[in-house]
C-alpha cells in the first residue's frame, strides 16, 4: 500500500487555512482533513490549558502530526492546517514535524497573507483578537522548507487549492 500524502497548511490565524482546506476537499480525490490545531487543543480540559497553555498544546500538536502519519501510512491523504511555532513547549518544533514524518510524503505549503489583512479578517470574524495573527508571525519556526506558497490576499480558496493540486499532483 502506498503511502498518503501530507499537505501542511502553515500560516498565521486568518490567513485563509481552514478556508483552503474546505476546497481542497471538493476535489474527487479525497483529502481527509483529520488535523488541525484548533481541533487538537479541544481535546484539552478548559482547566488545564488555563494552567499551562503552551505545554499541553505542545504535547497535543505532537499527537496530531503521529495522527497525520497514521493516516499517511494507511494509504489516505491528509491536510494539516496549523502553524509551525518554535516555543520552548515544543522546540524544536519543526525539526520535530520533519523526524516524526520523515518516511512520509509531506509537502509544507506556506499560506501567505500580509499582516495587515490578517487583523482586518481578525476583527470581522470576532472570534480572534485583532493582534493574534501578529503575535504568531514573530513566534513562526525560522528556516522552513516550503514545497510552495499561495497567497490569500491574491487569489481565493478556491485559486490557492487549484494551485496546490496542479503542483503537487
Amino acid at each position: 500500500m502506498s503511502k498518503g500524502r501530507i499537505i501542511f497548511l502553515n500560516g498565521v490565524t486568518s490567513s485563509g487555512k481552514t478556508s483552503i482546506v474546505d476546497a481542497l476537499q471538493e476535489y474527487e480525490e479525497p483529502f481527509f482533513y483529520v488535523v488541525a490545531n484548533d481541533l487538537f487543543e479541544q481535546m484539552v480540559g478548559e482547566r488545564f490549558l488555563r494552567q499551562d497553555y503552551w505545554k499541553h498544546l505542545g504535547e497535543v500538536i505532537i499527537m496530531m502530526y503521529h495522527t497525520a502519519k497514521l493516516y499517511s501510512d494507511m494509504g489516505k491523504n491528509v491536510l494539516i492546517d496549523g502553524i509551525l511555532v518554535e516555543r520552548d513547549e515544543v522546540r524544536p518544533h519543526y525539526r520535530q514535524l520533519m523526524d516524526i514524518l520523515k518516511d512520509n510524503p509531506l509537502d509544507v505549503v506556506e499560506v501567505y497573507c500580509p499582516l495587515e489583512i490578517c487583523r482586518e479578517r481578525n476583527i470581522a470574524r470576532g472570534d480572534r483578537y485583532e493582534t493574534q495573527s501578529e503575535e504568531q508571525a514573530a513566534l513562526m519556526a525560522k528556516g522552513i522548507r516550503y514545497t510552495m506558497r499561495v497567497d490569500t490576499s491574491q487569489n481565493t480558496p478556491e485559486e490557492c487549492a487549484a494551485q496546490i493540486v496542479e503542483q503537487l499532483f
